[in-house]
């Protein structure tokens, strides 16, 4: 008689219907929030794009030194915390050949899913007043943050004037949320 209940229990169509249902919302959860992320970090360390060392520095003609050929730092700023927890710098870069990056320095924050770099006009605001702003206004993707921690370049695209933005996000586009921001003052 115990199997028979057990067989007729393992046969109702809502106990069959409720666990699949319970499995799909973990398995769609999992994928959502990618919690394993909080505890990898992905470090990337890269140097600036068109950086020259040299011992002396270089002579025109003349023999009084020339102006410097490589990159000039246009603006900058360091990053504070929103959403989670997050340090280091950013400058906005003009490479000798007129290109521009936006380059973070020393950063260290959470991995995240879908986590981008935006250059953006909005206003770098401390506390939760600040964390959803970044895609009010206009904005630039630079593509996906390519390590929570380290040093990064993201190349603007040719047809972006620098000039028309005042801020960088580490942005949750999944969630969209900033994780951290940097107001850029013009040097």
């Amino acid at each position: 008689m115990g199997s028979g209940r057990r067989k007729a229990f393992l046969t109702r169509p809502w106990i069959i219907t409720v666990l699949v249902v319970a499995v799909a919302g973990v398995g769609f959860g999992l994928y959502w929030f990618q919690p394993w992320k909080l505890w990898q970090d992905e470090t990337v360390q890269e140097a600036l794009p068109g950086a020259v060392v040299t011992s002396a520095p270089p002579t025109g003609q003349s023999g009084t030194p020339s102006p410097p050929t490589g990159p000039r730092t246009l603006a900058g700023g360091e990053l504070i915390s929103h959403e989670h927890a997050t340090s280091g710098s950013v400058r906005l870069v003009e490479l000798a050949d007129g290109s521009h990056v936006v380059r973070l320095e020393n950063l260290d924050t959470s991995n995240g899913p879908d986590l981008r770099v935006l250059l953006t006009d909005a206003p770098v605001t401390e506390g939760r007043g600040g964390w959803h702003v970044f895609d009010d206004g206009e904005y630039v993707s630079l593509g996906k943050l390519k390590g929570n921690k380290g040093s990064q370049n993201y190349v603007l695209p040719d047809d972006v004037d620098p000039a028309r933005y005042t801020s960088v996000s580490i942005w949750c586009d999944r969630f969209d949320v900033s994780f951290g921001a940097a107001e850029l003052a013009r040097v």
